[in-house]
């Protein structure tokens, strides 16, 4: 953005998170470290997934996940296409807090005649050990596009459909959601086409086709920048010590 072009004239080192910002800045000061990630949010297990979410062997795992306050848009198309959803697939979904009580009516509304209406678990937030258990067993995880969330997926090595925020600030969601889809990790669904047709299409093209479930896999895992935060504090203290 405009303010850390301004601000970038003032620092001695620049960190950037995608490749792709670097050419913004001084590339003689400018290192390319990643986006921290919550380390607690790496080590789950098939297990105790299971035990968790009570779900279903044999059956693809979709995570949906719209942020702590939630993704009104994300959450309709979701509810909308329910019904045929949890025929092929079982979905762990985090509506956000003020969303959860109306997605959670609603999703029993419209699941009611449903033979697979238990595939659905609605939560409000994703605790640390929920998400990294939810994020381990997943297929396919639908999301945001922000940074954090970008680079907290490619550290889970799974395929994701990113539809990024409308009319972010300087639009650096969209771009964000772009520069990681570049790499083969990640579709893009722009909201303004976010349908329940069109994501049930790309939800079901990933879990499909195995070949592709892989390459998705195996570039979001080259993305991945797990020792982002070490490299923010390596570049602090080369700075110290040149002081």
């Amino acid at each position: 953005g405009l303010v850390n072009k301004w601000s970038s004239k003032f620092a001695r080192r620049i960190g950037v998170a995608f490749p792709e910002t670097m050419h913004y800045f001084p590339p003689e000061k400018t290192a390319l470290v990643g986006n921290p990630i919550r380390r607690g949010i790496i080590g789950g297990s098939e297990d105790e997934a299971f035990d968790i979410f009570g779900l279903e062997s044999g059956v693809p795992v979709v995570l949906v996940l719209g942020g702590s306050q939630g993704a009104q848009k994300i959450n309709e198309v979701i509810l909308t296409a329910l019904p045929e959803l949890v025929e092929r697939v079982q979905v762990i979904h985090s509506t956000g807090q003020i969303h959860y009580e109306s997605v959670k009516g609603e999703a029993e509304v419209v699941l009611a005649s449903s033979a697979h209406k238990k595939r659905y678990h609605p939560y409000p937030l994703l605790q640390i050990s929920q998400l990294r258990n939810a994020a381990f067993v997943a297929d396919v995880v639908i999301s945001r596009s922000g940074a954090g969330s970008i680079f907290e997926i490619a550290a889970w090595q799974v395929p994701a459909i990113l539809i990024p925020i409308a009319n972010s600030a300087q639009d650096h969601a969209r771009e964000n959601a772009y520069n990681y889809a570049r790499t083969g990790a990640a579709e893009v669904v722009e909201e303004e086409n976010l349908t329940p047709h069109l994501l049930q299409s790309e939800i079901m093209h990933i879990i499909e086709d195995t070949e592709r479930r892989t390459e998705m896999k195996q570039a979001a895992g080259s993305f991945a920048k797990l020792d982002a935060a070490q490299k923010i504090a390596n570049e602090l203290i080369r700075l110290g010590i040149h002081e």
